[in-house]
């Protein structure tokens, strides 16, 4: 995890609703998440690499699927490094 990759990650709000997306309904294929968008397959895919690339998704590969959930250990990790500047 690099908070560069993170931050830049989270910066874009289609990547924020894709993460909610998942938080929500859990694990879910590349197809379903695209159904929810009204973006390209191409476009999707780009937001999950860059997801992907953060370590803020996990891929699991079934048959010809792919499957994409959320990765909160690093929502944690964040976390802990904001709260540290709390007084």
């Amino acid at each position: 995890m690099s908070f560069p990759d993170v931050f830049k990650a989270l910066s874009d709000p289609v990547r924020r609703e894709i993460l909610t997306l998942l938080k929500q309904q859990g694990k879910m294929p590349a197809g379903e998440i695209a159904a929810e968008f009204e973006l390209s397959n191409a476009t999707i895919s780009y937001h999950l690499s860059m997801l992907r690339k953060a370590d803020l998704v996990f891929e699991t590969r079934y048959q010809k699927y792919i499957y994409y959930e959320i990765n909160t250990s690093v929502f944690e990790s964040i976390a802990m490094w904001i709260l540290q500047f709390r007084e």
